[in-house]
């Protein structure tokens, strides 16, 4: 067995944290592997112990630990940083294994190229609960698909103009969101936007958790969504945290399980479509993204690419001069580029660059987002998910 305990090399420029993988703060420890025993202990990943660099060190936010995944196994399980495969490199069922989910996102976690931060194990294992939430929840996710129309279960939701949808009085806010968005459960399709409906799948996700480890944050939103909720841009702001950026991008096929990301239309006048700007997925892991539309048809990389790629294909304008796109005549296009293995290996050398930040299109610029979202801590003591005023 090997084991690396490093407490001079693991800070950066500007004082902070220079590992990737999982960092978790706490007290002082005079015994880094022990105490990354402990931590590889509650994930259910002792086993990975003899492939986990263990760091330690302090900064002005207090002492830490981090563990990564060492590298010769990072790049033996997912080369450069592609974990777009690693359940079939390791095996993993994780449609029918709950614990090889765990064991995905963990995995995943530890090979990160930017730290995952956490300023207790307990906000760690939260985190990673959450993230197994939401994946489940994604998976049942399916909406009907309308640029203009937007319905919610009338049991559940009411609408007012200045508000939007707000929680019926007395409905439980998990089974509202659930009932929203699982046809399963209500018998219904309702139609929303892709954006919207990852924000319903996050906040589920969170709910779940805090019902268990934080029921007074969760009666907060509960109150707050009978009030108003919190959407688009400010929901971003209090409920999720991003890494990367334009200038620091993650690496293109890096995902964990249960992160939120989006696929930018690189092509401008099909992105004037209403509902074709791009597309906003959950990863689910096992090299898929959720399909909001058909959630027993999720999508690889490849599809969704060779999707959006198409959709320029299929621009139209309607009778009242407004542009939409065709997505019957697009679909045997897609499905010939799909069995095309030439003409999918271009489409994917196109495609799988980097978007061009917003409002910018050149023939350079691709669908792959440079960030990836995903919750904000939630334990009692440690949340940083602070709701606004009604």
């Amino acid at each position: 067995m090997r084991y690396w305990q490093e407490t001079n090399s693991t800070m950066g420029n500007q004082g902070r944290p220079a590992c990737g993988g999982i960092l978790v703060r706490g007290n002082q420890t005079t015994d880094a592997i022990k105490e990354s025993h402990a931590v590889l202990s509650q994930l259910a990943a002792l086993d990975l112990a003899p492939h986990v660099r263990v760091e330690t060190g302090a900064d002005a936010l207090g002492p830490f630990l981090c563990l990564r995944l060492n590298d010769e196994q990072a790049q033996s399980w997912a080369p450069g940083h592609d974990t777009l495969q690693l359940c079939d490199t390791l095996h993993l069922d994780t449609l029918n294994q709950p614990a090889d989910l765990m064991r995905e996102i963990v995995v995943t976690l530890l090979m990160g190229p930017v730290a995952f931060e956490f300023p207790s194990l307990d906000e760690l294992l939260s985190a990673v609960r959450i993230r197994r939430n939401i994946v489940l929840a994604a998976r049942k996710t399916t909406l009907a698909f309308h640029t203009r129309e937007v319905d919610r279960p009338p049991d559940c939701w009411t609408y007012n103009e200045d508000r939007g949808f707000t929680v019926l009085p007395g409905v439980s806010l998990i089974a509202a969101l659930t009932k929203a968005t699982q046809p399963e459960v209500s018998g219904s399709l309702y139609a929303f936007s892709c954006y919207r409906a990852t924000e319903y799948v996050i906040l589920l996700g969170i709910a779940q958790e805090l019902e268990k480890i934080n029921p007074a944050l969760l009666q907060q939103l509960q109150t707050m969504w009978t009030a108003r909720p919190i959407a688009s841009g400010e929901f971003h702001e209090v409920f999720l945290r991003e890494q990367g950026s334009m200038d620091e991008p993650l690496p293109p096929r890096y995902f964990v399980p249960g992160d939120r990301t989006w696929f930018r239309n690189p092509d401008e006048p099909s992105s004037e479509a209403s509902g074709f700007e791009g597309s906003w997925v959950m990863y689910l892991g096992g090299g898929l993204f959720s399909n909001l539309w058909k959630h027993e048809q999720p999508y690889t990389l490849a599809r969704k690419c060779v999707e959006i790629y198409h959709w320029r294909l299929g621009l139209y304008l309607d009778e009242n001069g407004e542009e939409r796109i065709d997505e019957a005549r697009i679909e045997p296009m897609i499905e010939a580029a799909l069995h095309n293995p030439a003409e999918l290996q271009r489409i994917i050398a196109v495609m799988e660059r980097y978007r061009e930040p917003r409002g910018v299109y050149t023939d350079a610029g691709g669908c792959i987002d440079t960030t990836r979202e995903f919750a904000r801590w939630v334990r009692p003591g440690t949340a940083d998910l602070v709701l606004p005023a009604q």
